[in-house]
C-alpha cells in the first residue's frame, strides 16, 4: 500500500468544498468531505483513474459526488506515494496543463 499524501491546494479545496455546503446544510457537507476524504486515502490501496488533462496526473472521479480527485504518484521520503494535488468539482471546465483558478 502506498502512503496518501494531501497537498495544501487539496486541503484548501476540501475546507472550501466544506463551507460552501455547509451554508445551506452542515450535515451534508460532513459527508460529502468525508465521501471525498475516504475515496482519496483509498488510492493508496488502489490507485485508480484516468490520465489527468495536467501532465503526470491522474483523475478519480467520485461515484456519488460531483468532484475529481486529482492525484500523481511520486517519491515522497524514498517510498512511491498518492499525492493528493486538487479537488474540483465536476461542473469545472480547465483547459489541459493548468488548474482552475
Amino acid at each position: 500500500m502506498r502512503p496518501v499524501v494531501w497537498s495544501i491546494e487539496a486541503q484548501r479545496d476540501n475546507l472550501e468544498i466544506l463551507r460552501y455546503i455547509a451554508e445551506d446544510n452542515p450535515f451534508a457537507a460532513e459527508r460529502v468531505v468525508d465521501a471525498i476524504e475516504d475515496a482519496g486515502n483509498k488510492l493508496g490501496e488502489f490507485a485508480t483513474g484516468r490520465p489527468g488533462r495536467v501532465s503526470g496526473t491522474y483523475e478519480k472521479s467520485l461515484a456519488r459526488h460531483p468532484y475529481i480527485i486529482a492525484y500523481e504518484l511520486r517519491d515522497v521520503g524514498g517510498r512511491e506515494s498518492v499525492v493528493i494535488v486538487r479537488v474540483i468539482h465536476t461542473s469545472r471546465d480547465w483547459p489541459a496543463e493548468e488548474w482552475p483558478h
